[in-house]
């Protein structure tokens, strides 16, 4: 593998031209394939197996003209203080501005609220429900200016109006984010590598794969069926880890040179090591997001292998593009201090000194630095296990948004069960009397303790089958309507006894339910899997039982440490207002499978990179010890460069008003300085200077067994990089 990959590495180094140029008709080929494509599907969050789903399948069979899915909107209108909105001058403006909402390009149908009965008991407030043609993601800006221009015909009149709703789910601007991340990186490698050009080459060639790999994308989206909101994981996937992949690259090409080696040579060296170590850390990347078809939601399934492909071209870029960048600028991408010609052994000593130093530490005190570290993790690691998931709404996001004030004043009107109705579908086709059947189903919903109201049935044309809502006297994320959901279900048996008829729960509350439910009990398979194939590939990569174990042990410890933060923040509260946090809840139901995909194979990557470079001084014949000195030495600054960028890109997300998207951010940033500072830097080199030589055992059997891929570059450094090519490398004038 080594001797392969710094093959390539010299061959794209001396053919720079053409690498370079077909990379740039790559990118070309799929910004034009992109962009001439038929527009991607919208969203089809489907997930098969659980009863909600069951009963939208159901609807869409049943009522052909119904869109289970399509946008819909509530207009709340609030009475000033004390006064009623049923008073003659408060009826005429509500309903003047239903009539304008009605006559909206996309809307389907708007209620009257006195007609629909949708008026509160004490009068003090109302609401209108309206109904799209359209997905909620369809739904225009144009669509909501014309809510808002209703609304201001019923403020003028005196009354507060709010709207919430899935049509009301504006898309972001986006972008901000992801500049200042961009930004903090640049910085950081500025400050790592002290070279402009050096800093720039990174961001230069994750830019171009993640503009490559994006247009893909969207170039096969629709005969894939990947909608715009698919390719989110492969943008945030494949800017970190190319980021990281060539700044490994590089880093290793300026240790080369420092040795005194010549540019060719020390490309090929780095792409013998550094780009060995790539491979496999990106190998292990791609299992962690293929794992995720072990969940069974089409959606993430399809989100995994679109950022597989991500990391795929990252890789690729780093094993081709980068040599073939540097074989352009083969000096100015090193230090001032080097091209001065300053010495290889006292810049080797000054780029290493810190890292060498806290190994020292560690190895010194390893018993008090592994019992610190996995205290921390551990204490932190403690919250997790009140770990609550759901799917918040409007009720999680900032007062300041129309969407929040109105679930608040639908709630303090109407109760907090309103905001999340039950929807039952009723199956009557084998029923004698379907109209009675389902005025018993429905009969026994409205005398079950936690159900304040049930709405009156709706017949399908054939009359077969019926819809109606069930309104809990709880809020969506209350435990307790998670628990009616349950007791509901359990109690079919009895309340369709003797009528022919069956039902299934759904609705928007029934599915955040389900959803939640299904992606728990796939946390421990998906684990499982990505975290055992990686195991076995880490078993072939360092030829030892024990380091891939600790790896892996490793990672659980910070992944548990960074839930337990994210439950601390986002669901207890504990410095929520630090972080914009205005309201604790349940955590999104898909942030842990996400958080835990992205940062296993980050965290897989530094123990690769920082490990590899142990195991190949101990292979040269460095003792134990002496080998994670050495590791240390030359890998420690840039894997917490790595790991400062990968914080500075998910940290900046934190900002965003989307729960969504701030539990993603910060969780990310969490879990990296956790695993990467903590775990990497800590307990990993504690534990290896515990085993001593115990932590490279391999059986003899299994030794003869496992395949040799030399991640460590033995081979390269048995024959010297100018072995493999002995035609002397002239340097480009310009960089004389």
């Amino acid at each position: 593998m080594a001797t392969l990959l710094a093959r390539l590495g010299r061959f794209a180094f001396r053919r720079r031209g053409p690498v370079v140029v077909v990379w740039l008709l790559i990118l070309a080929g799929a910004v034009l394939a992109g962009l001439t494509a038929p527009a991607t599907p919208d969203d089809d969050f489907s997930v098969p197996g659980i009863e909600s789903q069951t009963a939208f399948d159901l609807m869409r069979e049943r009522f052909p003209g119904m869109t289970a899915d399509a946008g819909d909107a509530t207009v709340v209108f609030v009475a000033p203080q004390g006064q009623r909105v049923t008073t003659a001058p408060y009826r005429s403006a509500i309903e003047s501005a239903v009539r304008q909402l009605a006559e909206g390009g996309q809307v389907a149908m708007a209620d009257d609220p006195f007609q629909a009965g949708a008026v509160s008991r004490d009068g003090s407030a109302a609401y209108a429900r309206l109904m799209y043609t359209v997905k909620a993601s369809g739904v225009t800006d144009a669509s909501r200016a014309e809510i808002d221009a209703a609304a201001q015909v019923a403020r003028q009149a005196g009354l507060t109006v709010e709207a919430g709703g899935s049509a009301m789910e504006a898309s972001g601007g986006g972008g901000v984010a992801e500049i200042i991340a961009i930004a903090l990186a640049a910085l950081i490698l500025l400050i790592t590598f002290g070279s402009l050009v050096a800093a720039g080459l990174p961001l230069l060639t994750a830019l171009l794969g993640v503009a490559v790999s994006m247009m893909t994308i969207l170039a096969v989206g629709d005969a894939l069926g990947l909608s715009a909101t698919t390719g989110t994981m492969a943008l945030m996937l494949g800017l970190a880890v190319g980021i990281d992949y060539a700044l490994f690259v590089v880093s290793r090409y300026r240790e080369e040179r420092g040795r005194g080696l010549p540019a060719a040579d020390a490309v090929s060296l780095a792409a013998g090591t550094a780009g060995a170590a790539v491979a496999f850390a990106g190998l292990t990347v791609v299992i962690a997001l293929a794992g995720m078809a072990v969940i069974g939601v089409p959606m993430l399934t399809k989100m995994g292998l679109a950022a597989v492909a991500a990391v795929v071209v990252a890789v690729l870029v780093a094993l081709t593009l980068v040599p073939a960048v540097l074989g352009f600028v083969p000096e100015k991408v090193l230090s001032r201090s080097a091209r001065r010609g300053q010495s290889a052994e006292a810049g080797g000593k000054a780029l290493g000194r810190g890292g060498a130093r806290w190994a020292r530490l560690v190895l010194r005190r390893p018993v008090p630095v592994l019992l610190l570290g996995v205290a921390l993790l551990g204490a932190l690691a403690i919250p997790a296990t009140a770990l609550q998931l759901g799917m918040p709404g409007d009720e999680a996001k900032p007062t300041s948004t129309t969407q929040r004030r109105a679930y608040d004043e639908l709630a303090r009107a109407f109760g907090p069960g309103f905001n999340g109705p039950l929807m039952i579908v009723v199956d009557a086709r084998d029923a004698p009397e379907p109209e009675k059947a389902v005025e018993s189903i429905a009969g026994h919903m409205a005398r079950t303790n936690g159900v304040v109201s049930v709405s009156p049935p709706v017949f399908n044309d054939a009359g077969d089958t019926a819809i109606f809502e069930v309104v809990p006297t709880t809020s969506p994320t209350d435990e307790a309507t998670k628990e009616l959901v349950r007791e509901l279900r359990d109690a079919r048996p009895r309340f369709t006894g003797g009528t022919g008829a069956t039902f299934k729960v759904s609705g928007t509350t029934a599915v955040n339910i389900d959803l939640a439910g299904k992606l728990q009990d796939a946390l421990v398979p998906y684990l499982a899997t990505v975290v055992g194939l990686a195991v076995l590939l880490l078993l072939v990569v360092f030829r030892s039982i024990l380091i891939p174990v600790k790896a892996a042990l490793g990672f659980l410890l910070s992944a548990l440490a960074a839930l337990g933060a994210m439950v601390l923040v986002f669901q207890e509260g504990f410095a929520a207002g630090l972080l914009g946090v205005e309201q604790t809840g349940p955590i999104m139901s898909a942030v842990p499978i996400f958080m835990i995909g992205i940062v296993f194979g980050l965290a897989m990557d530094y123990q690769v990179f920082l490990v590899s470079r142990m195991r190949e001084a101990y292979v040269q014949g460095e003792e134990p010890r002496g080998a994670i000195e050495s590791g240390f030495r030359h890998s420690a600054r840039v894997v917490a460069a790595a790991a400062l960028i990968m914080m500075a890109v998910f940290a900046g997300f934190i900002a965003e008003h989307d729960p969504f998207i701030k539990m993603i951010g910060f969780s990310l940033a969490a879990a990296v300085f956790l695993d990467a500072f903590v775990v990497r830097m800590a307990i990993i080199p504690a534990v290896m200077a515990l085993l001593d030589r115990r932590a490279w055992w391999l059986p003899a059997w299994l030794d003869r067994v496992l395949p040799r891929v030399d991640v460590e570059g033995a081979s390269l450094h048995r024959d010297p990089p100018g072995a493999l090519e002995p035609e002397p490398e002239p340097v480009p004038a310009s960089a004389r």
